[in-house]
């Protein structure tokens, strides 16, 4: 039989090592992180400004406001970008150059499916569009005074 001073100092060897092992673990940076911090280093003006839950805030002078999300119910990653309504080159240009980093796509495509997404808004079609370009859902809507497009990939995919 076991005396309680054995089972204690047990008890007590077995929590301290599980304390050492959990403790020693490095700290692992959440993938949105890394992409946010992947995108303020490789395009220029591109700034990360705050994380809240699972959305990475950036700034960029092309933009209103520019966000990437992570882990969402029907989506990996997602690239939400809102300008004026007069959308110019550069906002154009930066949706494709984030897109390219945070998807791991050519540029080329994501030029061409965000441009097609942006220009189909109008009298014809209405103010929100919904396409489908290399396995990238793009979502553009504008009202009166904004555009905004969310490009997001599929959990599956």
């Amino acid at each position: 039989m076991i005396s309680r001073r054995q089972f204690r100092r047990s008890v007590l060897v077995t929590a301290a090592l599980a304390l050492a092992a959990f403790s020693a673990s490095p700290a692992r940076a959440d993938r949105c992180d890394d992409v946010a911090k992947q995108l303020a280093g490789q395009i220029d003006g591109v700034k990360v400004n705050f994380k809240a839950r699972n959305i990475v805030y950036l700034t960029h002078p092309a933009t209103k406001e520019f966000s990437i999300g992570c882990r969402g119910q029907n989506y990996s990653l997602e690239l939400f970008a809102k300008t004026d309504r007069k959308f110019k080159p550069e906002f154009l240009a930066l949706v494709a150059n984030a897109g390219a980093l945070v998807f791991t796509i050519p540029k080329p495509d994501v030029v061409t499916g965000s441009t097609r997404c942006m220009k189909r808004m109008g009298i014809l079609r209405g103010d929100k569009v919904s396409m489908r370009f290399r396995r990238l859902n793009m979502e553009c809507t504008r009202t009166k005074t904004e555009a905004s497009i969310a490009v997001t990939r599929g959990k599956d995919e």
